[in-house]
């Protein structure tokens, strides 16, 4: 059965996409810990990240630091956090989340939550912050 990630890169679910290539998607997360807290996924359904060859591995890090500089012109942050867990979705993501302080990357503190407006004018610019890069 194809993972959330999948069914949206297939366009089954909606999302707020970011930046866009013919290997990966990067959208924002509808449950985020911050600001700006964006999932960067290969297209390809792989469920662990060690599993990823070195080349896809590596390439999709190259499309997450683009998103991540995208991220940090738009939302005000010291830096942008990366981490992957892979526990919670069967398909490899890498989360981006502007933090201030290590404490801003505790998966246990409450969501924010934002309109549908909020979220679809954040990635208005983020997206276009990706574009000039």
């Amino acid at each position: 059965m194809a993972s959330i990630f999948t069914k949206i890169v297939q366009g089954e679910i909606p999302a707020y996409k970011l930046a866009e290539d013919d290997k990966h998607l990067a959208f924002l997360d509808i449950n985020p810990l911050a600001k700006g807290h964006a999932l960067v996924i290969p297209k390809k359904e792989v469920d662990y990240v060690l599993n990823l060859e070195d080349s896809e591995l590596a390439e999709l890090m190259v499309f997450a630091k683009k998103v991540g500089r995208a991220i940090e012109k738009v939302v005000s942050c010291k830096r942008m956090g990366i981490t992957v867990i892979g526990l919670e979705v069967p398909h490899t993501h890498i989360h981006l989340i502007p933090i201030n302080t290590i404490y801003d990357m505790d998966f246990k503190q409450p969501k924010l939550k934002f309109s549908q407006e909020e979220f679809a004018a954040l990635c208005d610019e983020i997206k276009a912050a990706c574009a000039n890069l």
